[in-house]
């Protein structure tokens, strides 16, 4: 019976589909051929702060438990963002791209990711509920553009999820003194790239996903743990490194000029993500108002000048030409005659890997319960357990595919779908945040809108042009530049003077608005255009896919949710 409490294990088909539009052949048939009005409803609605703080936790059915300080914020900083890809990517980049200026890559690097932190921190303090980006895209932009965005999370996270577990077991075969490979087994029935299954990294990600859905308090305090560890081997061997050092390896400093500098730039660039975990733990925060901002920022900003303190000891412990791309810190520990610092540099990276599947976990089980919570994908997902306080059910969601993943998918073949989704996202949140700030519904003058529209648009296609310039590699010709530039800084001066503010944040606000937001904006569409085209191709493939679960499912389960047609449970 309706109101009767029951269990949190459930499988009937209205738990999954409870939306009046699937519950029979003939509903659905009809619901399809509403498509296009549905879809322009959808693309116009926009949710509101009140109805993603209060009326969408309802449908979780339990609170989640406010456990969590600053001080577990910060380490859970730490813990999400400090893995494998410094260890990785830095004697990478170093060898392949920058030379010893791969410290300014990563000068460049964080100074874009904080950029992203400012504009996520003011959004988690005013709005703090587990959906994260999403929840902030779907007040500001829309279903929509939240559910493009919200794809491109989840692929992050599941792919993201089996890249680290493949790599625990490449660096957990270091430390036992044996190759990458060893403790994956090889079957000839698969293909090249699928054929070396990694048992251990399934085991993994599954023990860090069930310590995730024990308890957040737990889990935070193991974070704790791990990351302190982690973050003594990381002083090593920044202290280390300038004992050991030469300054004349940093000569030449910028062997592939600028541009390797920018193209190594956008591949570290993602050594720092995973902060964004940080704003769905919101919902499970004591004071959001002041931990948040303590949390992201502050642990950022440690984080930044930890990695260019590394990439410097590591630049002058060795001639960039002699930089191991695979085993970077190890091999220059041994260089130096240190040969026992690679078992340290692999016990680090072990750690750091851990504690990022732990914080990824908490994070993409958050995203995925708000995501369930709006019914853009099945609410069973939503629910939380009334005991532990977690949403166990969006946890195995995330974990069953990322597990799967890293059994058959060897490393390569996931990196290569990393890149571009992390920054279209952290594009998005700054410009929902200019929307935030300049547009109110039924409030901002439709002159001060249209304004405000094409001040956008000058800022955003500027900043593409600039970034597709930069793409021509047209060496010593800066005439582009002078045209892209000012484009950008007439943009938002636009915006400065001819567009008023509609709306302050409450409590903690983005400094410097609108530059910041229209930088931020800027700088990830510039290290967009530093990628690959094939990225770009996959970016394409993937967002079709999401688009057709979109039109099929998502659209008419948001918009029976938005005029509440679902049919009672039983």
């Amino acid at each position: 019976m309706e109101g009767e409490e029951r269990g949190y294990w459930r499988w009937s088909k209205r738990d999954f589909f409870p939306e009046e539009s699937f519950q029979s052949f003939g509903s659905y048939r009809a619901a399809l051929s509403q498509t296009c009005s549905r879809f322009k409803n959808r693309l116009v609605s926009r949710s509101d702060d009140e109805t993603e703080r209060v009326e969408l936790r309802k449908q979780s059915e339990n609170e989640m438990k406010r456990c969590l300080t600053w001080w577990d914020l910060v380490w859970f900083g730490f813990g999400s963002v400090i893995g494998a890809g410094i260890f990785v990517l830095t004697g990478q980049e170093a060898r392949e791209e920058a030379g010893p200026a791969i410290v300014l890559s990563y000068v460049v690097s964080g100074f874009s990711a904080m950029l992203s932190v400012f504009c996520y921190t003011e959004f988690s303090v005013e709005v703090p509920v587990a959906g994260g980006s999403f929840a902030y895209l779907r007040i500001e932009l829309g279903d929509f553009a939240a559910f493009i965005t919200a794809g491109n999370i989840l692929l992050e996270g599941v792919v993201g999820t089996a890249a680290v577990g493949r790599a625990w077991t490449s660096y957990f075969a270091t430390l036992l003194n044996r190759n990458p490979d060893d403790l994956r087994v090889k079957t000839d029935t698969l293909s090249p790239g699928f054929n070396l299954l990694d048992p251990i990294a399934v085991v993994v990600i599954a023990a860090s996903a069930t310590i995730a859905s024990i308890s957040t308090r737990k889990t935070s305090l193991l974070n704790w743990i791990a990351s302190a560890v982690n973050t003594i081997v990381i002083l090593f061997v920044i202290i280390a490194g300038f004992i050991n050092a030469d300054a004349s390896n940093l000569t030449p400093f910028l062997p592939y000029g600028p541009e390797g500098v920018f193209r190594a730039a956008a591949v570290v660039y993602f050594a720092y993500t995973g902060f964004d975990s940080i704003a769905t733990m919101a919902e499970e925060t004591k004071n959001p108002s002041k931990d948040i901002p303590i949390g992201l920022l502050g642990s950022m900003s440690i984080i930044t000048v930890i990695y260019c303190l590394m990439a410097l000891a590591l630049s002058m412990m060795q001639k960039y030409t002699d930089i191991d791309p695979n085993a970077a810190y190890s091999v220059a520990f041994q260089s130096v005659g240190m040969k026992w610092g690679k078992y340290l540099v692999a016990l680090g990276a072990l750690k750091g890997m851990t504690t990022v599947l732990l914080v990824g976990a908490l994070g993409q089980a958050r995203y995925v319960t708000h995501i369930a919570r709006t019914h853009m994908i099945p609410p069973l997902f939503a629910l939380v357990h009334p005991k532990t306080g977690t949403p166990i059910n969006a946890n195995l969601l995330v974990t069953i595919p990322s597990a799967l993943i890293a059994l058959f998918s060897g490393l390569d073949v996931l990196a290569s779908l990393l890149s571009i989704s992390t920054l279209f996202i952290f594009t998005m949140i700054p410009l929902a945040l200019l929307v935030r700030r300049y547009y109110v519904r039924d409030v901002t003058p439709r002159a001060d809108l249209l304004k405000f529209i094409i001040c956008i648009l000058i800022v955003v296609i500027s900043s593409m042009c600039t970034s597709a310039y930069w793409g021509m590699n047209l060496k010593g010709s800066w005439i582009g530049y002078t045209i892209t530039v000012p484009f950008w800084f007439m943009g938002t001066l636009g915006i400065v003077f001819f567009v008023p503010q509609q709306r302050s944040p409450k409590v903690w606000g983005v400094p410097l608005v609108p530059w910041i937001p229209c930088l931020s904006i800027a700088t990830n569409i510039f290290l967009m255009g530093s990628l690959e085209a094939q990225a770009f191709v996959r970016f394409g493939f993937c967002t079709l896919v999401m688009l057709l679960y979109y039109f099929l499912f998502g659209l008419h389960a948001t918009f029976d949710m938005a005029h509440q047609q679902i049919v009672p449970r039983s």
